[in-house]
């Protein structure tokens, strides 16, 4: 059974903002990231070492300084906001797609990159989305489905998507240098 918080309303806060480069989506904190306050806080989770293997940041950040992510563009939220735990631990009517859907429309950032492809099948509406650029935009936001960095995931994990989204990143700073 998922397991709710009476700490707040949300479990982590979102890490959001108006015209980032790219958001990156998750179901749900895990236990780990739960108790830490902190997203993918996991030891075995490959988020934060891998954004720095993608140069999306320029050093490996440990998850306690999620906030930094603002100031290179990056966001992060989920789409449960309300438990904690696996998949299969959480209520699927906890997952809020709709409200990802209207912060998109409200902050506008360029790209949307799904941690899983559970949470990209549920904020997309398709069964069995592919790794990579997904061919239509979600809210007029280029959106991206990653492997999950989860280490329960560990036997899917492929970096190409993720060098993928961080490609899509790296141009739009070189557009908009040249244009300062």
């Amino acid at each position: 059974m998922a397991r709710a918080s009476s700490r707040s309303s949300h479990l982590l806060p979102d890490l959001l903002a108006p015209g980032l480069d790219l958001v990156f989506c998750g179901t749900a904190p895990s236990p780990a990231s739960f108790k830490a306050c902190a997203y993918y806080a996991n030891p075995g989770n490959a988020f934060w070492p891998t954004l720095h293997a993608v140069d999306l940041t320029p050093e490996r950040l440990p998850p306690e300084r999620f906030r930094e992510l603002l100031g290179h563009g990056l966001g992060l939220t989920d789409l449960n906001k309300t438990e904690y735990g696996s998949d299969h631990e959480l209520s699927a009517g906890a997952m809020d797609a709709k409200s990802l859907h209207a912060k998109l429309r409200r902050y506008k950032p360029a790209a949307i990159a799904f941690t899983s492809k559970h949470a990209a099948a549920l904020a997309l509406g398709i069964k069995a989305p592919r790794y990579g650029r997904q061919n239509e935009p979600l809210e007029g936001v280029v959106a991206f489905v990653l492997a999950s960095p989860s280490g329960r995931a560990r036997s899917f994990w492929t970096l190409a998507p993720w060098r993928e989204a961080a490609a899509f990143v790296a141009e739009r700073r070189r557009r908009r240098e040249r244009a300062a």
